[in-house]
């Protein structure tokens, strides 16, 4: 029995086809390029993803793809948006890098007026995590823990740095999922799920304080990418594989909904990596 109950909050999403997705690079343990893609899995596992957005009442805007650009799918990296400003992406590896100026592209056409262009390295929500109380952000792989300061000072919300330390968890997004986002308002509080060994022993510390009840996921899990999850504050959208998890969130209220992304994994990224959250 969940100690509250869940609600779920109507989102709004950019996400960006994988119509031109392929494996031709490497930057992260994932990805194979000796591995074959097949585009037309890829788009309908994503379009699966979009339409079952939709029939929960969320809205997703559409980013263009372009060629040349193959990881723009995972649009979760292009910006982090808090309260209407958009704090853009500074890409640790070139091959990436013009995937910012699409996204801020995007948003100057859609009406969002507050930008900031990074100076320091971060890939949006890849590593920016986002509470009712904090922005949670990794480091150690991609961004620079100068951006910590450089959001903070954007958004005006206490920054918690955590270290990453095992490859195959390369942003944080990878290894902690936030379940609930709305504060302690009486009928719920912030909540997480998160896969210890990903983190160094202080940051395992520094989430065990910020969060006693989290849900911790187990290496089966972790590696099936569970914890590349989207949550609404009800339904929690994850990889299909990650079966261990799905017990653990009823037991907490949630309902768990399984995704098939495998055609995405190659390319290291799942639900959370092909979701940008607009926060107004």
């Amino acid at each position: 029995m969940s100690r509250f109950p869940r609600r779920a909050t109507p989102r709004r999403y950019l996400m960006c086809s994988p119509a031109h997705f392929k494996v031709t690079y490497s930057i992260n343990p994932w990805m194979d390029p000796s591995k074959p893609v097949d585009v037309p899995l890829a788009v309908a596992q994503w379009e699966d993803l979009r339409d079952r957005y939709r029939s929960l009442g969320h809205t997703v805007e559409e980013l263009t793809p372009r060629p040349g650009l193959p990881d723009m799918v995972f649009a979760a990296n292009g910006a982090t948006v808090i309260g209407g400003r958009v704090l853009g992406a500074r890409f640790a590896y070139p091959e990436r890098g013009d995937e910012a100026v699409a996204h801020l592209e995007w948003f100057r056409e859609h009406g969002f007026t507050d930008l900031h262009e990074p100076t320091h390295i971060n890939e949006g929500e890849g590593d920016f995590a986002v509470t009712s109380s904090y922005v949670l952000a990794g480091r150690g792989f991609r961004a620079s823990p100068l951006s910590h300061g450089e959001a903070q000072e954007f958004f005006g919300r206490p920054v918690i740095g955590l270290d990453l330390v095992d490859p195959r968890y390369y942003h944080l997004d990878t290894a902690l999922a936030v379940l609930s986002d709305t504060g302690d308002t009486g009928d719920t509080t912030d909540d997480v799920m998160y896969y210890p060994p990903a983190f160094s022993p202080g940051s395992q510390a520094v989430l065990r304080r910020l969060f006693p009840d989290a849900l911790i996921a187990d290496e089966p899990d972790a590696v099936a990418l569970g914890l590349n999850a989207v949550s609404d504050g009800l339904h929690v959208l994850l990889p299909q594989a990650a079966v261990g998890l799905f017990a653990p969130l009823r037991e907490r209220g949630y309902e768990p909904v399984g995704m098939d992304l495998g055609e995405l994994l190659k390319g290291g990224g799942s639900v959370k990596c092909c979701t940008q959250e607009l926060r107004a």
